[in-house]
């Protein structure tokens, strides 16, 4: 009995040990982190550093972080964050985002709330590269800082798996449950019509591919970047209206896509006229493109439902040989 316990005290003391070893190797890395990015001429802050959980956890969190990458413009403050995980697995973290922060982009300020937001992820090899995400929030309100209303959702999920069979491609699955646009937003669409105030559904799945994995670099250096987008199927209803979408893009380096995205729209005489009050249709051209919308649709046999591709070319988009407007720019920022 008294080698048992002294083998006991022995293993405890042990542990001990290789807890408070790994608690103080992981503050050195995280706090060598932050000097890192401000050397590069970051903002990268914090009030306070504590890894807690003893023994058997290495729950790290930080007081007031604040980041803000100069070269990109984005920025990132909240009241703490933390990063959960167990001592002997650290390929498996969980973060955890307060129920309040601000995010900045070269545009605006947003201010988000959520009444619950964590991550699980999962990383291997030595620059922790992403095996697998998933991405829960609660009760989401996203408002532009000083403004009133905004874009809520009841919940929001995302997931992040990468193809084992394919070098940093990745399947991205979204949907946002309840999504209602700013009161504004609404009237500036449909001024004279009444939408509901929620989307009745929103959802993406799609495969992208990247110049590189994402890994502890993604941060850290610069972002990598698209190089093809599969759109398994987009998928948004609002009210009456119903867009699906499912194409592939190739992207180049100025991130101008390339390639064919097939549209299927119910009501889509509704859903062209709200795109161009909200200034994603030039105006200019809305009734040539509405005119040879009517007469596809009417050479289909099904005039109310539209189904036709994009064509995606030289940072343009076109409906057959009409140019729509100009696509967006497929760049991580």
């Amino acid at each position: 009995m008294k080698r048992l316990l002294i083998l006991i005290a022995v293993a405890a003391g042990l542990w001990s040990g290789y807890w408070v070893w790994g608690a103080q190797a992981l503050k050195s890395d995280i706090a060598n982190w932050f000097d890192t990015r401000r050397a590069e001429g970051w903002v990268a802050d914090y009030a306070d550093l504590s890894v807690a959980g003893f023994p058997n956890r290495l729950d790290t969190t930080l007081d007031a972080p604040s980041l803000a990458d100069p070269g990109t413009g984005w920025a990132w403050q909240a009241p703490f964050f933390q990063i959960l995980r167990l001592s002997y697995d650290a390929d498996h973290r969980i973060a955890v985002w307060p129920d309040r922060q601000m995010v900045s982009t070269p545009h605006n300020k947003y201010d988000l709330t959520s009444a619950d937001m964590r991550a699980s992820i999962i990383t291997g090899g030595t620059d922790a590269e992403l095996e697998r995400a998933t991405l829960v929030a609660d009760t989401v309100l996203i408002v532009r800082h000083g403004a009133e209303g905004g874009t809520a959702m009841t919940a929001l999920n995302l997931a992040i798996k990468a193809q084992p069979d394919a070098p940093a491609t990745y399947r991205v699955s979204l949907t946002a449950d309840d999504l209602a646009p700013p009161a504004q937003t609404r009237r500036l669409i449909a001024p004279q019509e009444v939408l509901p105030h929620r989307f009745d559904a929103l959802t993406a799945d799609m495969t992208v591919t990247l110049t590189r994995p994402l890994d502890r670099r993604t941060l850290e250096q610069d972002r990598p970047q698209p190089t093809r987008i599969d759109i398994g199927k987009a998928r948004a209803q609002w009210g009456d209206m119903v867009l699906e979408a499912a194409g592939t893009l190739q992207i180049d380096d100025l991130g101008r896509a390339d390639g064919r995205v097939t549209l299927r729209a119910r009501k889509w005489r509704d859903i062209l006229r709200a795109s161009t009050r909200a200034g994603a249709v030039p105006s200019a051209v809305a009734d040539q493109i509405e005119n040879a919308l009517e007469l596809l649709t009417a050479m289909a046999g099904n005039p109310r439902m539209l189904d036709i591709p994009l064509e995606f070319s030289g940072g343009r988009v076109y409906v057959g040989p009409v140019p729509v407007g100009t696509a967006p720019q497929f760049r991580l920022p």
